[in-house]
């Protein structure tokens, strides 16, 4: 038996076409672009890129200032359930801060960081209200705190401009927040 070249290489490419096609056309349609829809259509997001991986699904948000933070995951994780077939949602938020927004977080840190290497989250938002009331200049800082069973979320706004922090609440020796 005598196997012409030309038959098979031209099966083989079109297999191989219909195969890594077939799986692009899945992720993009089946996946990324409902994904897509959910985030865009929650109030706050201004833009969203989403990354998919085989463990992960990865936002990079530009959010609105006063956006809830764990409302948006715990509205994506159940509104995109389906598409995200049981990969974890991390997120990557856009920071569009002040520098007086930096100054209050970086005096807060230490504060933060004693609250969640003990677990006493509730100490959080007392910390962040009364870093507002010993220094004046931080009078116009709101300090929103929100907690799920990953995370801690602190979002500091000004009005104009605001910064997103997001701690996992993961025991385990803390360092310094990558994402701050």
């Amino acid at each position: 038996m005598k196997l012409r070249l030309m038959p098979v290489l031209l099966t083989s490419l079109l297999s191989a076409a219909l195969l890594f096609g077939g799986w692009y056309a899945y992720r993009q349609f089946a996946v990324q672009e409902p994904l897509q829809k959910i985030v865009s259509s929650y109030e706050g997001v201004n833009e969203s890129h989403i990354s998919i991986n085989r463990n992960e699904v990865t936002l990079k948000l530009e959010l609105e200032p006063g956006t809830k933070l764990r409302e948006l995951v715990q509205y994506v994780n159940t509104e995109g359930k389906s598409a995200m077939g049981g990969r974890t949602l991390k997120l990557d938020v856009d920071q569009n801060s002040s520098q007086l927004l930096d100054e209050y977080w970086e005096k807060a840190m230490f504060s933060v960081a004693e609250a969640m290497e003990s677990r006493k989250y509730t100490l959080i938002p007392a910390k962040l209200d009364g870093l507002k009331t010993q220094n004046t200049e931080y009078k116009d800082v709101t300090a929103t705190t929100e907690i799920d069973d990953n995370n801690v979320y602190v979002s500091l706004s000004d009005g104009k401009q605001s910064k997103f922090i997001i701690l996992p609440r993961v025991p385990g020796s803390m360092g310094v927040w990558n994402n701050a």
